[in-house]
């Protein structure tokens, strides 16, 4: 059985673009790593754009076998 958690990782502000760029990546990155040696594995992960198209987030999700 394992054990979940979901996380929201907001982006930086967009002024042309609602796209995720390579310094959000190297953030997200770093979380998943983060994660990663804690002992949680990534399951799903999605990039939403806000409706004023300014600023963005990563909804993450981890997995942790239940010890």
């Amino acid at each position: 059985m394992y054990t979940y958690k979901t996380e929201i990782l907001t982006v930086g502000t967009k002024w042309i673009s609602d796209k995720a760029d390579a310094s959000d990546i190297a953030v997200l990155d770093r979380l998943i790593n983060e994660k990663a040696a804690d002992g949680w594995e990534l399951v799903t992960y999605d990039y939403m754009a806000t409706s004023m198209q300014i600023k963005g987030a990563f909804v993450i999700t981890f997995r942790k076998q239940q010890s």
